[in-house]
């Protein structure tokens, strides 16, 4: 279908819907209200992050939102006008890239909560997730914007590169997230079981494994807005692997739930911003980060982020 592409500029007779790459014209209604959820998301990440000092994770979530935010305006200009190269271009570069951002904002985070929860928990260094990690994000983004770069170009015999390149970087991503969602689960298991063993009376025992409401929402959103991020990580490497055109591309439903709305993408970017570090997590914080640790080091976790819990209380 690529020399459909090379002579088709609008929909007419001759260039019909259904041969366009995707084969449907974009909703409106859906792409308007996830520009919008994206916007809102964006402005929300820069105004927490500047008010809480959150420098790396505001501009990797600010990034991936605004990323988000202009690929569904890439789709926006398709519904216009389902031939339009420049929306294509702009949706698929940003769509595809846009969730690596998000997912290294969750990175960020795992530094300061294995710090906060204790080094000696973990099965690496708390500054190795940093470095690992967001080391890998970079290369997957890499290796999808160099992908999408040459699958949006009007050389066909380039296309099927460039969409290698975009499966891989995506696969190489999706096992990153995996990797990386092991070490939280066991360090996660390592914490818990080091609190239910470390007191005698079952008065305390319970009491070690309570945590402030607000920590544990935070904790809960992350931990979904990451599995969100993966599902999507899964549904893009078919969708892309069978190449342009493919049936599953040519899915809208199936395109708006897995990677728009109601679920995946959009939903991490929300659970990103309603549960911000900065506000549940203040240990995160420049501010607060050397008065966290000393805080930690004469008093248990449990007991400093409790601390956090009513200093964030008294702020408001």
């Amino acid at each position: 279908m690529v020399h459909y592409h090379q002579i088709c500029t609008e929909v007419t007779p001759q260039c019909p819907i259904v041969d366009t790459t995707y084969g449907y014209r974009p909703n409106l209604a859906a792409n308007i209200i996830l520009l919008v959820i994206f916007s809102v998301c964006t402005l929300a990440q820069i105004f927490l992050g500047v008010r809480h000092r959150l420098r790396a994770f505001t501009v990797a979530t600010a990034v991936g939102c605004g990323g988000e935010a202009i690929g569904y305006g890439g789709r926006i200009m398709m519904h216009v006008n389902p031939w339009s190269q420049a929306g294509f271009k702009v949706q698929i570069c940003c769509l595809v890239l846009a969730p690596s951002f998000l997912a290294a904002g969750i990175y960020l985070t795992l530094k300061h909560l294995v710090i906060f929860f204790g080094a000696e928990k973990s099965r690496i260094r708390p500054g190795l997730y940093t470095v690992i990690f967001i080391s890998c994000d970079v290369l997957s983004i890499l290796v999808q914007a160099g992908g999408g770069g040459i699958a949006a170009s009007d050389e066909s015999n380039l296309v099927k590169i460039g969409d290698d390149l975009i499966v891989a970087g995506i696969s190489f991503q999706m096992v990153t997230m995996f990797v990386c969602m092991c070490l939280a689960v066991d360090f996660g298991y390592r914490v818990f079981k080091h609190h239910s063993m470390r007191d005698v009376t079952m008065a305390e025992v319970e009491e070690g494994r309570e945590l402030p409401r607000s920590f544990r929402y935070y904790a809960i959103c992350s931990s979904v807005a990451f599995v969100c991020i993966f599902i999507r990580c899964i549904y893009r490497v078919p969708e892309m692997a069978g190449g342009w055109g493919a049936p599953l591309m040519r899915q809208q439903a199936e395109f708006m739930v897995l990677d728009g709305a109601p679920s995946m993408i959009a939903t991490a970017a929300i659970l990103m911003t309603v549960a911000h570090p900065g506000i549940f997590f203040p240990a995160i914080g420049s501010r607060n980060r050397k008065a966290a640790l000393i805080e930690r080091d004469a008093a248990s976790p449990i007991e400093s982020l409790q601390a956090d819990a009513v200093n964030e209380k008294s702020r408001v």
